[in-house]
């Protein structure tokens, strides 16, 4: 690492700050189907988010790996923060302004 002396700043290369990092573990989530009662876990690839202006227009969405079956559920504030956060495809579709 290098110092700057006018700023104090240390700056490091991209390589040795992940130098040490050597996988990511995959984000999985736990859904379960009202169609077949399966429980199983998805990675957030097998999820999508839709974010609407309500809350009835705000949901999240997986294709059921045991039965086929489209699956549609509400998402509240918390749902939206755990899937986003965990890498989740997002669809907004109103304006945040």
């Amino acid at each position: 690492m290098s110092e700057s002396a006018a700023s104090g700043v240390r700056s490091m290369s991209v390589a040795s700050a992940f130098g040490g990092m050597r996988s990511v573990t995959p984000v999985v989530f736990r859904a379960g189907c009202p169609d077949c009662r399966g429980r199983f876990e998805l990675t957030a690839s097998a999820l999508r988010l839709v974010i609407g202006a309500t809350s009835r227009t705000t949901f999240y969405s997986f294709t059921c790996p045991e039965c086929g079956a489209s699956v549609r559920k509400p998402a509240g504030e918390r749902i939206i923060e755990l899937l986003t956060g965990g890498g989740v495809s997002t669809l907004r579709l109103h304006s945040t302004l």
